[in-house]
């Protein structure tokens, strides 16, 4: 087994907290940016470029002044624990939450997200 393989197979069962922490790490240690190839692809050969998105990514852009209620509903959203919530996401802000969303359920978690004060982008 190479060593691609193994590592390809340790990433895979990392929690989405744990993933975030090794990106951040890899962007640390190596001087870049994960950003970049987020959405790399283009339209699909055929496709219609004015057609609505079916997945989203959320960004949370700012906190707000009712932190302690971002964190909840972060929290919630990401199904991890408060801590996790508070010092990977919203202590990092902007930062992206959660990528590949069906549009109705990233409105819905938008929605929460403005209503505890937060500034949410979709990307």
């Amino acid at each position: 087994m190479s060593n691609v393989t193994k590592i390809l197979d340790l990433v895979k069962d990392l929690s989405v907290v744990e993933l975030n922490e090794l990106v951040k790490a890899v962007e640390e240690e190596f001087g870049v940016t994960a950003a970049a190839g987020v959405m790399v692809a283009g339209p699909a050969a055929g496709g219609d470029d004015g057609a609505a998105k079916d997945s989203v990514t959320i960004e949370l852009v700012e906190v707000g002044q009712a932190k302690i209620a971002v964190i909840k509903v972060v929290k919630e959203i990401l199904g991890c624990d408060l801590k996790a919530a508070k010092d990977d996401f919203v202590e990092k802000a902007p930062v992206i939450l959660k990528e590949n969303v069906k549009l109705e359920e990233a409105e819905a978690m938008k929605a929460k997200l403005e209503e505890a004060g937060a500034k949410v982008n979709f990307k």
